[in-house]
């Protein structure tokens, strides 16, 4: 996600520098090559595998999964000199609460990625379907604004040809994202199964429709109101995208720690904090839980023999 839209806004001319880990050795004499239907391209990307050698900057863009949000002590504080705008595209609820013991909030903005986009091999990444980012600001103090950090990543995006929606309400979008991440990230792993498979089955498309309904009803408990058509738009959107598996089942083959807390621990307890029992969500994250673990300990055995 933060190589593609890190390089489309290369592309469009903006001075990008990327923190990279897994690849850092081949975009050192590689370029970064990108599959997308918005067109083609490879160019030779700014990577940096160490944060403490990067400049500072306007905007940082945490892109990486909740379960690596251990680097956000070194990482952010790194670039505070210039007090840069920190947009974090993850997924999940309450997410920007660890970024923001590290940063003014008035800083923070949050992100949602409608988006399908793989990593399929060392500095590739193909983007299949979709692209839009929904920003909104994470301070309580400023809901209900657009404000102007918001407008300038937003312009910054827009340029580089990415659908934006600036959000007054961030809450509302990351509930409205979590009606498509609780069902098919958790289906697709119980499942083993792509979102295709999921939509063609009656019994799991059922299934990924009741768990919509209630993770609307758990936003109601919360105090966010979801539209009535929401849920029919969900499906329908994944009826019509190319068969696509989703980042939790791809972090569960490659047998890493899957995000759950994030997608699916905060919502739960923010419901019954709410005073809401969301029952189908709360069964499958424990199947995953099990899933989870059993893998997990299972990596631990086989690496101590």
């Amino acid at each position: 996600m933060g190589g593609l839209y890190g390089s489309l806004l290369a592309k469009a001319g903006f001075d990008v520098h990327f923190l990279v880990k897994t690849d850092y050795d081949h975009l050192c004499t590689s370029k970064l090559k990108i599959e997308t239907p918005l067109g083609d391209f490879q160019f030779q990307a700014q990577v940096y595998d160490d944060v403490k050698k990067m400049p500072q900057v306007d905007c940082v863009f945490v892109s990486w999964k909740t379960t690596a949000n251990a680097a956000l002590a070194e990482t952010l504080p790194h670039f505070q000199e210039s007090r840069p705008t920190v947009l974090v595209l993850q997924n999940g609820l309450n997410v920007e609460e660890e970024a923001a013991q590290y940063v003014d909030r008035a800083q923070i903005l949050g992100g949602c990625c409608f988006l399908c986009c793989n990593r399929i091999g060392p500095g590739y990444i193909k983007h299949l379907d979709y692209g839009r980012i929904a920003i909104g600001a994470f301070d309580p103090q400023l809901a209900g604004q657009i404000t102007h950090r918001m407008t300038e990543v937003g312009e910054a995006l827009a340029a580089a040809g990415i659908e934006i929606q600036l959000a007054t309400n961030l809450a509302e979008i990351r509930w409205k994202k979590l009606a498509w991440n609780i069902p098919y990230n958790g289906l697709s792993v119980v499942l083993n199964s792509d979102t295709k498979a999921i939509m063609d089955n009656p019994h799991s498309a059922m299934l990924a429709e009741e768990i919509m309904e209630e993770v609307s009803q758990s936003a109601a408990a919360c105090g966010v109101q979801i539209p009535g058509d929401h849920v029919q738009k969900m499906l329908a959107d994944t009826r019509a995208m190319v068969p696509y598996a989703s980042s939790m089942l791809l972090d569960y083959q490659a047998r890493r720690r899957m995000e759950l807390e994030a997608i699916f621990g905060n919502p739960i307890r923010a419901a019954h904090s709410a005073g809401y029992q969301p029952k189908r969500i709360e069964m499958l994250y424990r199947q995953l839980s099990f899933l989870d673990d059993h893998q997990q300990t299972a990596a631990t055995h086989l690496s101590n023999l």
